[in-house]
């Protein structure tokens, strides 16, 4: 009797809850990837005097453009986890793929600088397998 009425939620909250976690490992592979970028920028150009303007500066520059499809992605995410409606599994599988395909081929601009970034930062790379560990529980 109650099974019944309590069996339907669950795989309505089970993608969201797979989803949600993709979507933290994600945002602290960013966190890693921003941080990472920072060292080879102020190399380059200077010492970045405050976090406004380091924000500014990922939001903005040219240096950090390449980043933007990860940024994308967490956002796509956010907004599906925010809706009223139900993440079903096969949006998670959809994001999934996505995820997969941008952190695998990555495009022309993504792909050569984030494995640039993986082979020179091991702190980006832990961050990478937990997002690939989080994908493997998403169907």
């Amino acid at each position: 009797m109650a099974s019944g009425g309590s069996s339907a939620p669950i795989p309505s909250s089970r993608p969201r809850e797979r989803l949600g976690a993709v979507r933290d490992a994600l945002v602290q592979l960013h966190k890693q990837v921003i941080e990472s970028e920072r060292i080879p920028y102020e190399r380059t150009h200077g010492r970045i005097a405050t976090s406004g303007e380091f924000l500014r500066l990922v939001l903005h520059d040219a240096w950090f453009a390449w980043l933007h499809p990860l940024s994308e992605l967490i956002v796509a995410i956010d907004q599906a986890l925010a809706e009223d409606e139900p993440v079903t599994e096969s949006a998670a599988a959809a994001f999934v793929e996505r995820t997969r395909a941008l952190l695998t081929h990555g495009g022309p601009a993504f792909g050569p600088r984030y494995r640039e970034v993986l082979q020179r930062d091991p702190a980006v790379l832990v961050a990478h397998g937990k997002v690939i560990g989080r994908l493997a529980t998403v169907h």
